[in-house]
């Protein structure tokens, strides 16, 4: 190479180092001194659950987490949910969801709320659920009141009130109404039809106008209180002096105490059908040993299973409500 050649060369490196020595510089300089450059958006992650705002954040906060109690050996059992299609309990799950004040239920029946463990085990759970600090703390068995006594705070107050033998007609007296208004209930459960299916002479169109006298006279002290019709569990009846059959009357109860609901606007729910209906709801407690002897109350095990079902539809009706407010 000759000697000028070599000198253009190595001129011409020195200028291409100094070139890139200056990029560097002003690279670096401007990652200093310039405003961020804006990422690319990132690609939806599929695998990641929406981002909610505060307020939904707080709405979904109120969900209360409740699992199936239905025996795994019950047979032809339904979905285990509250028929509320018009929507009629939305005011009383807002009263539950604020919890502003005590939160009053009062729950109404035959014998089979009168033994207090199905009715109270509802009512330990809920005061789980959304605070007990409203009632005073004591146990419940047969030999006690159902009434809770309030302490004025906020929280759940669950009444039981049982009459042995009672149908609808028979709980529609003064003495008893009075009784269920002067608690100022937010909703009425009523749990009747074991008896009424027992009537040889059972009418359906009786009995529609037995409810509907009830919760007329209901209304009238109890403006604000929504209403929950619960279906029968099932019974069997006497045949002869020492066998039993199961009482082909009850599905006509049923069907009549959910028709009514339908009819006027009223939640139910449908124990009978939820734990296996007219082919197994029966079966399913007898074999279960859930029933007593003469297969129409139920044994400890039995009501408190019940109590367990009513809870879990009402908890799922609950979120249900809790769903409709999340923006």
């Amino acid at each position: 190479m000759r000697k000028g050649n070599h000198t253009r060369c190595s001129k011409a490196v020195g200028y291409r180092c100094i070139i890139i020595v200056l990029s560097v510089f002003l690279q670096t300089f401007s990652e200093m001194y310039a405003q961020d450059v804006v990422p690319e958006k990132a690609k939806r992650d599929h695998n990641s659950g929406p981002v909610y705002s505060s307020t939904a954040m707080e709405h979904l906060m109120r969900f209360i987490s409740v699992e199936s109690p239905m025996p795994a050996s019950f047979k032809d059992t339904m979905e285990n949910v509250i028929i509320d299609p018009e929507r009629t309990l939305d005011v009383f799950w807002e009263k539950l969801s604020t919890m502003e004040r005590p939160v009053r239920i009062v729950h109404i029946g035959d014998s089979h709320v009168r033994g207090h463990i199905f009715p109270y085990k509802m009512r330990k759970l809920l005061e789980e659920d959304f605070g007990a600090d409203a009632v005073l703390d004591y146990n419940v068995s047969y030999h006690t009141t159902g009434i809770a006594s309030e302490t004025g705070r906020s929280g759940i107050v669950y009444h039981i009130l049982g009459v042995n033998g009672a149908t609808c007609e028979s709980f529609n007296k003064p003495e008893r109404i009075n009784e269920i208004t002067s608690l100022n209930p937010d909703l009425i459960i009523m749990s009747f039809g074991t008896n009424e299916a027992h009537g040889r002479s059972y009418r359906s169109d009786q009995h529609r106008v037995q409810m509907m006298n009830l919760i007329s006279e209901l209304r009238k002290g109890c403006i604000n209180a929504g209403f929950l019709i619960t279906t029968p569990p099932g019974a069997y009846v006497k045949s002869g002096r020492r066998n039993r059959i199961i009482n082909v009357r009850t599905p006509l109860v049923v069907r009549t105490e959910k028709d009514f609901a339908t009819e006027n606007k009223i939640a139910v729910w449908d124990l009978y059908d939820v734990v296996g209906g007219e082919k197994f709801a029966c079966k399913n407690w007898t074999a279960a040993g859930m029933y007593q002897r003469d297969k129409i109350h139920f044994t400890r095990e039995g009501y408190a299973l019940q109590g367990l079902l009513l809870h879990e539809a009402f908890i799922k009706a609950y979120n249900d409500y809790v769903a409709t407010k999340v923006y």
